[in-house]
Parts: C-alpha cells; structure tokens; sequence
C-alpha cells in the first residue's frame, strides 16, 4: 500500500472515509481538488441578506431569543450542513483550505450577533477565494457583514465627519488592528499606533444597513472621515476607495506574504515552520501576487510536506477523522456532537480571540485533554458493533501504522479496547 495516499488524506485532507479509494496518484488527487468551482456553493444556503434580517427581526422584538430565535435556527441548519459536508466530502483538501482560511480569518459567536451570519461568511467571503487572490479573499472579509459585526467597524465614526461632528463620536480601532496585526502584515512590517489609527479611519463609514433590502456592507460617507490618510509610509485618499486602496495594499505587502507562508507551513507541515519550506511559499505568493492555488499546490510539492505526520489534531480534526473513519450512517452518529467538541476544547465557530485557534501541538496535547478524547471514543466505539480494529487500521492508517500499536491493538481484551487502543493510538492522533 502506498504510503503517500494515507499520508494525503491525513495531512492535507480529514482522515480516509470508511473504505474509500486510496488516490493513485496523491498528488494529481490534491490538485484536482482545487480545479474549478467549489462544488459546496452549488447547494443553496442562508446568505448573509437572510441572517441580517434575522437579527433585525431580534432587535426588533426582544422576546425572539434563545435557541429558537430566527438567527439560531438559521445558524443551526447551516452548522449542520457544513458539518454533514466535511465528515462525506471527497475534496477533504479543499475544505481543509476552507477551515484554514476561515481561522485565519476569525468570526467569533462570542459576539453573539455573528450567530446570524458566520456561516454566510464561510460562504460568501472564504470559500469563493480558497483558490483564487489572497487580495480579493481580505476584500470580501472586510467588507462582509459578519466581520464588520464581529469587530465593531460597523460603529465606526470619522472623528470629523459630519456625524462624529455632531454626535461626539468616533473611532473604533479593532478591524484596523486586527486587520494589520494578523490578517496582513504582523507586527514585523514595523507598523506603528498611527498606523492603525490612520487605516481604522480609512475605514469608517465601512458599515451595514439592516433595515432595509438589499441588506448588507453600506459606505456612509457622512460618518467617513474626510481627510486622506498614510499608513505604513504609503498614502491613501479618502472614501471608500482609499479603504479599498490600503486593503488591496496590505494584502499584496511582502510581509503579508511572509506571513501566509508561515501559517501555511505551520498547519500543513510542522509546528516548528522549516525556513526553507517558508520562503519556497512566500515566493510563490511573490511571484503570483497572492495565487492561493498556486500556494496551495506549492504546498503539496514540499519535501517537508511528506515527512512522518507529526501534526496533533485539534478537537474539530480529532472528531472528524473518527467520524470519517467510522462511516457510519446518518442515524448512527453521535447525539449532540457539537457539545462533544466543545466539550474536547473547540467549540465550533467559537475562537476565544481574533487570532483563531492556535495551530501547536502544546494547545491540545495536554495530558487533560488527551484524556477527554480518549473517554469520549471509549464509548462511540459501542456504535461500531461487530467492527473490527484492525481493518479500520489498515483502511485509515494503512503503512502508517506502527508494529507497537498492532501489538496493542491484537492484545485488547475486547474489540471496544481494541477499537479505543487505534482511536487513541499516537499515529490516529496525528496528521
């Protein structure tokens, strides 16, 4: 069997489904994964138009709260179907991509009104760029009701403007910040206060109509402040466009570059990014200025890339490479496997901080949260039945499976430790 299909289905992929064909050819399954469309839009979905009248209609009548609201129930049809999608998809890395980007591109429910659009934004602002420029993704998520939600833009007001004039109102500095901190050029591109600043009032009046259709981004150039602006030395006029400009701008920023390279070989490669590994892959978003296609494949062709899996999966990949692994039917799955994540350490679309969660193996090997994932598949094995541990094994790990966890595995007083054993095994908790 050949090492390298197993190896792209964990690595760049979410764990093999049941008995799925193993790829021929890994590298030719990879980059088809990435040619034409994303299938996934092609199933009709919320749009961020329907979650902002939702949260209109909460606003407007306070007694539509709670689990029942019209943005939970919006919220959890679309949770469900992306989830659905991620646990049958046969371009697991394509959909990796969508997860990535979407973490580097953090919406949180801990602000509670993002409930109404997070999943529009995957949708809308991810999942059309995946493979297309990192400039027009950072375009879409700027302007995108659920960012603008998320980090308070929305309630942005020029200090000058006719309206900060007569309100006494004025900036709100976190999407700049976080624009610049972590979506774009990082602290290393030696930005100052001012430059944030500057940029966060280039972006004022970025804001949202929710009252009337078409609902969604609205520029209010009376809340904008009307002076142009210099961030990072380079100037930009006022209005919306000067927004555009320095977005476009900072997206295309050789430090942006760097940045994305890291990111990318830290999560499809190793914790510890290798420089060679980096610098390969910023001089492709160099040279493409911002392919992510380009990136992606890149990423496939490194060296490192085939190295022995030393990746943890996080909480969502952990679930997710058992379910898949299981191939169960749909009423064989788990009951409420969204309070089984967060309970594991990852509620889903629920980042603590703007900066997503952490791609490092010392944020989910802790010896606590090894135990929770071990006592949780101890009892989804039940579900399996008859199944038997070692054909899972060689279906999900293949090659990839160490003669000391076989040893384990055929040592087990019960196919439900047998099954636990392969399930906690160090080779099933990598990728």
């Amino acid at each position: 069997m050949d090492i390298q299909a197993n190896h792209a289905l964990i690595r760049f992929g979410l764990g093999r489904k049941g008995t799925e064909p193993l790829p021929s050819d890994p590298q030719s399954w990879l980059a088809a994964q990435l040619d034409g469309p994303d299938h996934a839009l092609d199933t009709p979905g919320a749009s961020a138009q329907d979650g902002l009248a939702a949260l209109q209609e909460m606003r407007q009548d306070k007694t539509l709260r709670g689990r029942e609201s019209p943005a939970a129930v919006i919220f959890k049809a679309e949770r469900d179907a992306l989830f659905s999608r991620l646990l049958t998809s046969d371009a697991p890395f394509r959909e990796r991509l969508v997860l990535f980007w979407y973490n580097h591109f953090t919406v949180s429910l801990k602000r509670g009104e993002c409930t109404a659009v997070v999943n529009a934004f995957i949708r809308e602002a991810i999942r059309p760029h995946v493979t297309g420029r990192f400039s027009d993704m950072a375009m879409a998520v700027m302007r995108h009701p659920a960012m603008l939600l998320y980090l308070d833009n929305a309630q942005s007001i020029g200090p000058n403007s006719p309206v900060g004039l007569r309100l006494h109102k004025g900036l709100n500095e976190n999407l700049a910040r976080e624009c610049l901190e972590l979506h774009t050029v990082t602290p290393s591109a030696g930005y100052t206060q001012s430059d944030v600043t500057n940029f966060a009032k280039l972006l004022t009046g970025w804001s949202l109509e929710l009252k009337t259709p078409p609902r969604g981004f609205r520029f209010r150039p009376m809340a904008h402040e009307p002076d142009g602006q210099v961030v990072l030395g380079q100037h930009f006029p006022p209005g919306e466009p000067g927004g555009a400009s320095a977005i476009g701008w900072l997206a295309q920023h050789p430090a942006t570059y760097r940045n994305l390279a890291v990111k990318l070989v830290r999560h499809f490669v190793a914790d510890d990014p290798p420089t060679a590994a980096v610098q390969r892959i910023a001089a492709v978003l160099t040279r493409t200025h911002g392919d992510l296609k380009a990136a992606s494949l890149e990423l496939t062709r490194l060296p490192e890339a085939w190295q022995p899996l030393s990746k943890i999966r996080s909480p969502v990949d952990y679930v997710l490479a058992v379910l898949r692994a299981a191939d169960l039917p749909p009423d064989k799955q788990p009951p409420d496997v969204f309070g089984l994540i967060a309970n594991l350490g990852q509620p889903l679309f629920a980042a603590p901080l703007p900066n997503g969660w952490p791609d490092t193996a010392s944020e989910w090997a802790g010896s606590e949260a090894l135990l929770r994932r071990v006592d949780w598949v101890h009892g989804f094995v039940g579900r399996l039945g008859g199944a038997d541990a070692m054909q899972i094994a060689d279906a999900t790990l293949g090659p990839l499976l160490s003669d000391s966890t076989k040893r384990e595995i055929g040592r087990a007083g019960s196919r439900q430790d047998a099954l636990t054993l392969l399930f906690a095994s160090p080779e099933f908790l990598r990728r």
